[in-house]
């Protein structure tokens, strides 16, 4: 196997040898950008020489650089250890060109790396360009051979680089790696992109453009190269995995952590060991920059790694610290290439043992600073608002509880105090992000949550409320008055907003000027949001407003999110325990589940789930909600569901009844949950339920869409129709349709390979062989004809046919398709080095009004527009081979 190390210091050495400077890695924290709080990408050590503002004494330039991703666009944090690829630390192999080599340089060293040093199947690569590029797409099939339908043309930012609004930026071509058909996805661009069966290993960035504040761009005088590699990515493809995790060096460390733990690595815990592997390597590595933990800026996202970490090893039932025991292991696995782990092994260690028991002993310290902040002021004075400050920030005591432990003394808070420091807090967090990218997203709903408050949620209980419009954001900029497409912030809703796979609710919005329809609902922390497009008057910010979510749609959503419920439940019962929610939609018109299982559902199991799942619907039982905290919930059996968040109290929802189902102190519950979403009242709402099918959704995923109420009936319906329609057309009863259709298909088929047959054979005895003879050009044999009848997927069987009967010679075949053209060209092996099906098709093409086509030296084939240039098409080719050497 492959090693990380070894893949790391294969890409170093194959750039180098290609004339490339290898450059170590740049700091975490970056030295020559502010904007910045942590190296994000491997182009940031030379931003300054891409810019022409630094020169070196080299022109090429190749490095692995570590990075950190926890904030801003890229912050994932939470995604750490439950997904396949998303890391807080990896590492960026790139190769940099500072005005010297080009697009064509770079695509060949990247296709020759990974097709000959990486030994990657070429037939799995395939490549997106921006739709622009034609000079990329040109080298891509000139360098790699690849066909048109491998070389995606993306339209969007998806596949061009900016350094920011302006400066320099470019397009950029991504290479791909084919998981195969077992794993679901669609390539880029394709509606099923998102899924993982086709997988970005390379990123190249074509530097060629500057652009500038009014939108104009002009091509660099310096036109440069930036790529980008993730080894962990390109790690686990030649490690033949599909999981980072599963990679060498990534398993060292999750063995390490089951070792200190004494867990299992594969067990229910593994979630844990991947998550303290991941951050073991980000705090290690910041801590070896220098970076303490801190309640500020980076020190604050280094404490907020490190803290998620030691919470990990705590769910593990760890009751010592354990994080530093697992520091020589990493150093283990990457001290050679980061010598800088090493130095720092002692400073790491210790840092993250005195953090954890920090972390341990929370309430502890914070009770004792407290009593340490007392002892210095006078017995009547008031604790300063900064010491109330830090024991909320540092130790996580809330204002409140620290004024009633004060009270028992006869204290009281300076508030003022602690509003100060908490505002100063504030503006610290805010500026912190203007290096993360977001600040123009996000910056506005942090502003309108400081200045007016969140949103109270009141959509539990009622459909219709009144609140007050605390904000209008038109096109990123808060407003006072619009009667346009708006944002709209207030203090109180009955709109349910976006979450836990629930779709966020429409309505209306009226107040004494205007009204507004609400097409969706979002939240941005404890803001909701409300998308809306003003339809009569005018809104004010500060109006009144009387809200009213549409009643039908809420109620189609709910049905569903209720059944999904049940689903679930019922798939355990079926499947077994092992399932657990991986995703889901709620939505008006279905439901859509994703839960872990590692093989297709049968006919009989899809069966069995509908059924159980509409047997609990006919109970019309209510449908119970209580308030507990989540220890509670838990220890009464109920389920945590995928994508939920979970603050000190949550909402747990029972559904249905089932006799013997024994589960914990929740007797005979059929579904108990734990769920911030809304939900039917009785069951008997739901109406029926219907399953669409199951599907994959990823590896180890599967998925069931489903319709309830009146969209599964209208669904039955149809299909009943449809039945109807084709037992009509058969004149067969409905019972004997499959049998029927099954007879006619197999009988078509004969009939169409019996056609397609005799089709070729007549073009062929037509001519194709005897009819035109060969005539010699240039020493090469050359037949060419115009066929009709045949279609253009005949042609390379003829060509075939043809090429066995001249031995030796080139065969040019072009199809009339109703007045369009297929072109088909083949080279008998003798000859293919000297000339090229691919280039005859290219200079024949052009005159049918084609743009060439792609294939192999010994067989391509191509279209055009119209076959009426036949004759000058054959011209063309001939050209080819009277001007061969």
């Amino acid at each position: 196997m492959t090693s990380l190390a070894d893949i790391r210091s294969t890409f170093l050495n194959y750039f180098g040898k290609q004339g490339h400077e290898i450059v170590a890695s740049g700091p975490l924290v970056p030295r020559n950008d502010p904007t910045l709080m942590f190296t994000n990408s491997g182009m940031v050590q030379f931003k300054n020489l891409f810019t022409g503002v630094e020169t070196r004494d080299y022109v090429r330039a190749t490095s692995s650089q570590k990075c950190v991703r926890a904030g801003g666009k890229h912050n994932d944090l939470d995604n750490v250890g439950y997904t396949a690829r998303h890391h807080t630390f990896f590492e960026m192999l790139g190769n940099f060109s500072f005005g010297d080599y080009f697009k064509a340089e770079a695509i060949a060293f990247a296709w020759e790396l990974l097709t000959k040093d990486f030994g990657i199947d070429k037939d799995r690569l395939l490549v997106t360009v921006y739709h622009t590029d034609d000079e990329a797409a040109s080298i891509w099939k000139k360098v790699a051979g690849l066909p048109d339908d491998r070389i995606i043309r993306i339209p969007t930012d998806d596949n061009f680089w900016r350094m920011g609004p302006t400066g320099p930026c470019g397009p950029c071509t991504e290479i791909f790696y084919d998981h195969g058909e077992h794993i679901w996805g669609g390539p880029p661009g394709s509606p099923e992109e998102d899924g993982d069966r086709f997988i970005e290993i390379w990123n190249i960035v074509f530097m060629q453009n500057e652009q500038f504040e009014d939108g104009t761009m002009k091509p660099l005088e310096m036109q440069s190269i930036d790529t980008g590699m993730g080894l962990e990515r390109i790690g686990a493809l030649l490690q033949g995995k599909h999981d980072n995790y599963d990679t060498d060096l990534m398993r060292a460390l999750i063995e390490a952590s089951a070792d200190v733990t004494s867990s299992n690595p594969d067990g229910p815990g593994n979630t844990h060991h991947r998550v303290i592997a991941d951050h073991l390597r980000s705090t290690s590595f910041l801590i070896a920059e220098g970076v303490l933990p801190s309640n500020e800026g980076r020190g604050y996202v280094l404490r907020r790694i490190m803290r998620r970490a030691m919470r990990h090893a705590h769910l593990l039932g760890s009751k010592d610290p354990v994080m530093h025991r697992l520091v020589p292991a990493l150093v283990q696995q990457m001290g050679a290439a980061y010598p800088e782990l090493g130095r720092g092994q002692r400073l790491i260690e210790d840092t993250l043992l005195n953090e954890e028991l920090r972390f341990k002993q929370t309430l502890d310290r914070g009770l004792k600073l407290l009593d340490e902040e007392l002892a210095g002021l006078p017995a009547d004075a008031a604790l300063p608002g900064k010491a109330a400050f830090k024991l909320y920030d540092t130790f996580g005591f809330p204002l409140d509880l620290t004024q009633d432990a004060l009270r028992e003394k006869g204290r009281s808070v300076d508030t003022a105090g602690f509003d100060t420091a908490m505002a100063a807090q504030k503006a610290k967090a805010r500026a912190a992000w203007s290096g993360t990218g977001e600040a123009a997203d996000s910056a506005i709903w942090f502003d309108i949550a400081d200045a007016s408050g969140t949103t109270d949620f009141l959509g539990y209980d009622t459909l219709s409320a009144e609140g007050q419009i605390t904000a209008l954001v038109v096109d990123g900029q808060t407003t006072d008055h619009t009667d346009g497409t708006v944002q709209i912030v207030l203090n109180q809703t009955p709109f349910y907003a976006e979450a836990g796979g629930q779709v966020g609710d429409a309505g209306t919005l009226r107040t004494e000027t205007g009204k507004a329809e609400i097409t969706d609902t979002k939240k941005f922390g404890e803001v909701y949001v409300h998308f809306a497009k003003v339809t009569e008057g005018h809104l004010h910010k500060g109006q009144g407003a009387e809200l009213a979510v549409d009643p039908q749609r809420r109620a189609k959503i709910q049905a569903n999110h209720s059944a999904t419920h049940l689903l679930n439940e019922a798939l355990r019962e079926v499947l077994g325990d092992h399932i657990a929610q991986r995703g889901s939609l709620n939505a008006p018109d279905r439901l859509r589940f994703d839960f872990s299982h590692n093989k297709p559902l049968n006919k009989a199991e899809l069966e069995q789930i509908e059924r159980d799942v509409n047997a609990v619907i006919r109970q019309n039982s209510p449908v119970d909600t209580r308030i507990m905290t989540p220890d509670d919930a838990r220890a009464m059996g109920a389920q945590a569901l995928f994508g939920e968040k979970y603050g000190e109290e949550v909402r747990v929802v029972s559904m249905g009844h089932q006799e013997g189902s024994g589960k914990g102190t929740g007797g005979n519950t059929y579904s108990l949950e734990l769920c911030g979403g809304t939900h039917v009242q009785q069951l008997g709402e739901i109406g029926a339920f219907v399953t669409l099918g199951d599907s994959a959704s990823s590896a180890g995923v599967r998925r069931i869409e489903a319709l309830t109420g009146q969209a599964a009936l209208d669904y039955l319906h149809q299909q009943d129709k449809r039945l109807g329609e084709v037992a009509a057309a058969l004149k067969a009863p409905a019972s004997e349709v499959a049998d029927r259709v099954k007879a006619l298909m197999d009988e078509r088929k004969a009939l169409s390979n019996e056609v397609a047959q005799l089709r070729r054979e007549l073009a062929i005895g037509g001519g194709a062989k005897e009819a035109v003879p060969s005539e010699v050009i240039n020493g090469v044999a050359f037949q060419a004809q115009v066929l009709k009848g045949v279609t253009g997927k005949d042609l390379p069987a003829l060509i075939d046919e043809m090429k066995t009967s001249m031995k030796s010679g080139v065969v040019l075949l072009i199809a009339d398709t109703g007045g369009k053209a297929a072109v088909a060209v083949g080279v008998t092996a003798d000859l293919t080095d000297r000339v090229s099906a691919v280039d005859i098709l290219r200079a024949a093409t052009p005159e049918l009004g084609g743009k060439g086509g792609g294939g192999r030296s010994d067989m391509a084939q191509g279209g055009g527009a119209s076959v009426g240039n036949a004759d000058a098409a054959i011209a063309a080719a001939k050209t080819v081979l009277e001007e061969l050497k």
